[in-house]
């Protein structure tokens, strides 16, 4: 079964073939600045804006001058904007409304090119949000993150397949392993789950025993790897110099 390709700007999410996204977490507006100047001069695929860290992201005013600012600065390369909360891992402990109103009137005024959403929320809020997306023509990532375990091989490839039958554009998995064979685990189910679905995939098994899952998305499948110029959003990150060896390397 052919997977489906999805096209941002310049940059081609499909198996095969795997971006490089670099998170900006900056609390202030002159942080993310910063931040984001210095990752645009390793010329990523993706900056990935994690929201969840920015102080001011209930304010709807500063906000969308700021991400204005951005999009003007960003020119070709592709934002996907995450808020991600405290369940998932992220520097957000608001209740869903607040998660869910920043989310709105970004797609409604087309402030980002992608979107993460994620999957373990109120079913019908996100289906009202992708539907909101698509028709403002944003590509969605449902994703789901694991910070204690790894999932059993079936259970991730379902999680997968439940992610597709909800209209994700990109399903997306992290997990952490406790042993090697959780890593395999991982990387198993997402060659399996390639097959499977017509939907691309991000998958990665966090920490240091995983760090061989964010380099590897060639072969196993997964679209997008997330690396760090400076901070890393995520345990077991690698810099963008070191992911782009590797997959040089491999390939």
């Amino acid at each position: 079964m052919p997977n489906r390709r999805v096209t941002v700007k310049n940059s081609r999410f499909e198996s095969g073939k795997t971006n490089i996204a670099v998170p900006v977490t900056g609390v202030t507006p002159d942080e993310i600045l910063n931040q984001l100047r210095r990752a645009l001069a390793v010329e990523p695929d993706v900056i990935e804006w994690r929201i969840d860290f920015f102080k001011q992201v209930l304010n709807q005013s500063v906000y969308m001058d700021l991400a204005k600012t951005i999009n003007r600065l960003i020119d070709d390369t592709v934002l996907l904007t995450t808020f991600r909360t405290t369940h998932e891992g992220g520097a957000s402990n608001l209740v869903d409304t607040d998660y869910y109103a920043p989310c709105r009137w970004i797609l409604e005024n087309h402030l980002t090119d992608m979107i993460d959403i994620e999957f373990n929320r109120d079913k019908k809020t996100v289906a009202d949000l992708i539907k909101l997306a698509h028709h403002q023509h944003i590509p969605v990532i449902l994703s789901n993150h694991d910070f204690q375990a790894t999932p059993d091989q079936q259970t991730l490839i379902s999680r997968f397949q439940q992610m597709a039958a909800r209209n994700a554009d990109i399903a997306k998995i992290a997990v952490m392993p406790q042993n090697s064979q959780d890593v395999l685990t991982l990387l198993t189910a997402t060659t399996i789950a390639n097959q499977k679905l017509t939907i691309p995939l991000i998958s990665m098994s966090m920490g240091e025993l995983g760090k061989i899952s964010r380099i590897t998305g060639p072969q196993f499948g997964s679209t997008l790897s997330f690396a760090t110029v400076g901070q890393a959003s995520a345990p077991g990150q690698l810099s963008v110099e070191d992911v782009r060896k590797s997959f040089k390397i491999l390939n």
